[in-house]
């Protein structure tokens, strides 16, 4: 978590530095001869390269964009998409949690019960954070109607009922299935308020996810091969 939170203020320094830099430039030019920065106004003004979101390109920031950064690159305050993702990675969660109880009575496989046990001690704390999270910033815990068909990777209620009726050999092979659709559904969450979020926290928390999900969705395979 500390590595996660150090690339991101890292990320954030280097836009500031950047911005600085041309900011400090604009006000070298306006020391030189008038033809300079006569120069300068006709060729668009000058410019600075800026880091982009993860997976994204650099982009090249006007000189009023570049001084606009210095001092938004320190606001991470929460926008629609933290707070959509937060919202219903809790629901995303604690289906995951629902799928996990059923393994020690039903699973027939001490892999398969192990790796339960593994998700669910990972995912509960992560509720907890979430939910904290969504109290330090005033937000209701439940958005609005967010059902789980509207959740990439949530198993439906026939599924669930079929998880629930399994037991053994069937109830391990339809259990990785089913949990392995979940954690690519969280996956694909994660990355999508990697690219639309603007608070650290929650992009610290949807990194964990990325990482952590995609080595058990490895496990997985490897227990069903």
């Amino acid at each position: 978590m500390l590595i996660r939170r150090r690339t991101s203020c890292v990320r954030r320094s280097a836009l500031v530095a950047a911005a600085v830099a041309t900011v400090l430039t604009l006000g070298a030019c306006d020391g030189e001869g008038g033809d300079h920065r006569t120069k300068e106004r006709e060729d668009g003004g000058p410019s600075v390269v800026a880091p982009g979101r993860p997976g994204e390109p650099a982009r090249t920031l006007s000189a009023d964009e570049a001084a606009k950064a210095v001092k938004d690159a320190g606001n991470d305050t929460p926008n629609s998409a933290d707070l959509r993702y937060v919202q219903m990675m809790i629901q995303h969660h604690s289906q995951a949690l629902e799928l996990t109880a059923l393994a020690p009575s039903r699973s027939g496989s001490t892999a398969v019960k192990r790796l339960a046990g593994r998700i669910a001690a990972a995912q509960k704390p992560e509720i907890g954070a979430m939910e904290g999270w969504l109290t330090h910033h005033g937000k209701e815990k439940h958005g609005s109607s967010h059902d789980h068909g509207s959740m990439p990777g949530m198993a439906t209620p026939a599924q669930l009922a079929e998880l629930r009726a399994a037991k053994g050999a069937a109830f391990d092979a339809l259990f990785l299935r089913l949990m392995t659709a979940h954690h690519r559904g969280a996956i694909t969450m994660a990355t999508e308020v990697l690219s639309t979020g603007n608070n650290v926290q929650v992009e610290e928390m949807a990194t964990d996810v990325v990482v952590q999900q995609t080595a058990e969705i490895d496990r997985m395979h490897a227990i069903s091969s």
